[in-house]
């Protein structure tokens, strides 16, 4: 080994790197949370329990991101150029910060998230870093390094040669429980060194497989635990310290690309998965799951979020596990999630379908775990109804020995009730509930509304009465108006409650055909009702003529008398509704009687006009007659009821 001494002059790098300030420590989080973190890639990610922050390195943007553990920013250190290994000192006090594209390890005060010194490796570009014993391992292109701050001078030891070279750009694993060891895997190789010197002795070698992503090693220094198992099939491989010899691995059913070891030995295991969970928390040693987290997908595709390659890291005191994934936008999400060693039960409720208010019902269930509960477990009980909206506790129910329970009630409200059976969690479960509801029968309500099928002039203002017969305690009707057409949608226009009488009335403007609903919600007795009414309005028709030069009577009839070479003009004007064509009838007299001459629809102008004009017919004594209609349907909508004009009369004259 060479060694070499830094000046202290040189270590301060508070110039070399930018920090933005967010905001102080913060509480901690209760459930799993998500927050999108601001970078492209993830290097490395570790965990400061004494201040509560994620540090997450991003070599991509060359920087680090700093979160709360809801996954909150609050710093970002920039200026650090392929910057991917992370490590904490042994009291949390410093992060080291591995510096690739600048040859230099890079400490950060966790107190304030700000650099504060920086250690030029010469030639060595830092990939991984490990704390073993107070100093600093890092991997790099030439081999294994370490750098000792402890000293009056920062120093660094360079391996030239040996096994220590030979394991550069290697993944590094060691544990602040275990001194003197350091792992290092690179390219299908697996050492453990003895680091209890300056340089770096083997203890062992083995090999593993070529797709690892992540190795660790355990708090009692006996195994090496590895991202892929090797030897075929998917699971988180492990290694004897001792020898390297492989041992049983923790199974996982899709492409394992994560390891971490909780202090107390708790194993998270990660996996690329689209379909399947992404993370996976293994008691030590045991190869059934304690508990497993499934992404949620937030990209495009059919597949699910994916957990990043190595992105995973314990809180200290093993209440949470940080994950890091990605979706197809390219968007990563740091993901908190708790209770990760305790397991998750089930707790399944089953109630009948249906019962009778006032009728005593029974409610049964069942609480199941990996390790089963003991009997006697306490459960407690939530009944929700309309009485109860916020819920009402009940007698708590105990499990009996194969986790069963069950449980009587007598329903004083009905329509919708809600059972939820709640258990508390312990030191290995986390909590659980689980619920069913029975619809519980109530009297039928009376409710009438008046009207219905009327016909109406266009405009008439129309009373609209809804009616409530008895009920329980809720007195309040609703009543809609929805006018025919789309382009006026259905909207609530009284909502109160009934008078003395059991009355409630609107007003409805009938310029279309409409359509009334009054509405009961129901109550804790009575069932909630919906009664509608159709109105029919009439459309507005007025027709006037031009061009006569005068009027007069035949009979009782008013004519308008035309010169037998002048055109009649005749102006409809009607309620204007888009597309909307008046249907005009011509007809003339002969000997008594009225013939149909003509009939065709012209469209109206938006201000709801449509002017005809007749060719004269160059000779005198012939009598006609013509009208507007507006036709349901073939007038080109359907918003009023068929309404007939009245016909207007004219006589050709010399």
């Amino acid at each position: 080994m060479r060694r070499r001494s830094i000046s202290s002059a040189t270590a301060l790098a508070v110039a070399l790197s930018s920090v933005a300030l967010v905001g102080g420590v913060a509480g901690q989080a209760v459930a799993d949370s998500a927050k999108v973190l601001p970078v492209k890639s993830v290097g490395d990610m570790v965990v400061d329990g004494v201040h509560q922050r994620v540090y997450v390195s991003d070599p991509t943007s060359g920087q680090i991101v700093v979160t709360d553990y809801t996954g909150a920013v609050k710093a970002t250190l920039t200026g650090m150029p392929g910057v991917t290994g992370l490590v904490l000192s042994a009291d949390s006090g410093q992060l080291y910060a591995a510096v690739k594209g600048d040859d230099r390890i890079v400490a950060v005060d966790t107190q304030t998230a700000a650099p504060v010194q920086s250690y030029p490796l010469g030639e060595d570009a830092p990939i991984d870093l490990e704390v073993v014993d107070g100093r600093i391992w890092f991997s790099s292109g030439n081999g294994l390094g370490s750098l000792d701050v402890t000293g009056a001078e920062p120093v660094v030891h360079h391996a030239e040669g040996g096994d220590a070279s030979l394991y550069g750009s290697s993944l590094l694993a060691a544990d602040p429980a275990v001194p003197g060891v350091l792992v290092a895997g690179n390219a299908g190789d697996l050492a453990v060194f003895d680091v209890t010197a300056d340089g770096a002795t083997v203890r062992a070698k083995g090999r593993m497989d070529t797709g690892v992503k992540q190795i660790d090693l355990t708090p009692d220094g006996k195994q090496v635990l590895t991202s892929w198992a090797d030897g075929g099939g998917y699971g988180i491989g492990a290694y004897a310290a001792t020898d390297l010899a492989q041992q049983t691995s923790y199974p996982i059913d899709a492409y394992p690309n994560a390891v971490r070891v909780a202090p107390d030995g708790s194993v998270a295991g990660g996996s690329f998965s689209w379909y399947e969970p992404d993370v996976h928390i293994h008691r030590p040693g045991d190869p059934v799951p304690t508990r497993e987290y499934d992404f949620p997908n937030t990209g495009n595709s059919s597949g699910a979020d994916t957990l990043v390659d190595g992105a995973l890291a314990w809180a200290p005191d093993a209440s949470r596990v940080f994950a890091v994934s990605v979706n197809t936008y390219d968007t990563y999400t740091l993901r908190a999630l708790t209770d990760p060693t305790k397991e998750l039960p089930t707790l399944k409720v089953s109630a009948p379908a249906k019962s009778d208010r006032a009728k005593k019902l029974t409610v049964t269930g069942k609480l199941t775990s990996k390790t089963a509960l003991p009997a006697g477990t306490a459960l407690t009980v939530t009944r929700t109804d309309l009485e109860s909206p916020k819920g009402k506790a009940l007698a708590a129910v105990r499990t009996k020995a194969d986790g069963t329970f069950s449980f009587t009630d007598t329903p004083p409200a009905g329509g919708k009730v809600t059972y939820k059976v709640s258990f508390a969690g312990d030191a290995t479960h986390a909590a659980g509930s689980g619920s069913d509801a029975v619809e519980v029968s109530r009297k039928a309500t009376s409710l009438t509304l008046n009207n219905n099928g009327k016909l109406y002039p266009y405009g008439k203002d129309v009373t609209f009465t809804a009616h409530l017969g008895s009920t329980y305690k809720n007195r309040t009707v609703a009543i809609y108006v929805d006018p025919f057409g789309p382009d006026k949608p259905k909207k609530l226009v009284k909502k109160a409650k009934v008078n003395s009488k059991g009355n409630l009335s609107a007003v409805v403007d009938m310029t279309r055909d409409t359509q009334v609903t009054a509405v009961f919600d129901g109550d804790a007795r009575n069932a909630p009702k919906t009664v509608k009414s159709t109105g029919f309005a009439k459309a507005r028709i007025s027709m006037s003529v031009a061009k006569y030069y005068k009027t007069g009577k035949i009979g009782s009839t008013k004519y308008y008398y035309f010169r037998k070479n002048t055109d009649p003009v005749f102006t409809t004007t009607m309620n204007y509704y888009t597309g909307r064509q008046q249907y005009f009838e011509l007809q003339v007299y002969y000997q008594g009687h009225w013939y149909d001459s003509g009939a065709e629809y012209f469209a109206l102008a938006t201000n709801g006009r449509s002017a005809v004009t007749l060719e004269a017919p160059g000779e005198s004594g012939i009598r006609a007659r013509v009208r507007s209609s507006y036709i349901n349907g073939d007038s080109g909508d359907t918003v009023n009821s068929t309404t007939r004009g009245g016909w207007k009369y004219f006589l050709f004259t010399n």
